[in-house]
């Protein structure tokens, strides 16, 4: 009883009026009454793209003349109770009408659906080429400073040729050394 009494007054003003009650934020709105019927925009783009998948092909211009030409030959030669459009043929003229009509739209949707997915590839590829260059700077820098710590590193050859020149310092000393010690031999003892 208690409780009724508290979501009555909550539900009251200060002029005793009711309120209407409050929405909850935190529940999602119940769907309300739709005018237009709900259709998935993906199935329908995979269907307009079909039909202008279709529409492009010989095949189709083939099948569009075949009928054109057997509802002519119909309706001029069959007999007359038969006849369901008569020489203007202005049935045929408003179903090529009603055709293109709504050829049209869906070639431009297909169309469009084309240009979507062109422009996410188109910025995808941009993407990688950004990093794609990003990356042949970083190798480049990196090859640079490589190129430039090797100038200060000792390289094989040069170490060689060091070393190569050290053997002959050496040869060229011993050579002497040996040279200066045959003359003292003969020369003899040398006196303090």
């Amino acid at each position: 009883m208690a409780g009724e009494e508290r979501s009555k007054a909550a539900s009251t003003g200060a002029s005793g009026l009711m309120r209407p009650p409050r929405t909850r934020l935190d529940q999602p709105k119940a769907p309300g009454l739709k005018l237009l019927p709900e259709y998935d925009p993906e199935a329908f783009g995979r269907f307009s793209e079909r039909i202008a998948r279709f529409l492009g092909t010989g095949r189709f211009i083939v099948w569009m003349t075949l009928i054109i030409i057997v509802w002519v030959a119909w309706n001029v030669w069959a007999p007359k109770e038969l006849r369901w459009d008569e020489y203007p043929f202005i049935f045929l003229t408003l179903m090529l009408s009603l055709q293109a009509s709504y050829a049209a739209p869906l070639i431009l949707l297909a169309q469009n659906r084309q240009d979507d997915r062109d422009r996410v590839t188109h910025e995808q590829d941009r993407k990688q080429n950004e990093r794609s260059i990003a990356d042949t700077e970083y190798l480049s820098r990196e090859i640079a400073a490589l190129r430039m710590g090797l100038g200060e590193v000792a390289t094989r050859d040069w170490i060689r040729s060091e070393l190569q020149d050290l053997v002959r310092d050496m040869e060229e000393r011993r050579i002497v050394r040996t040279s200066e010690s045959d003359e003292g031999d003969r020369r003899g003892p040398t006196r303090p």
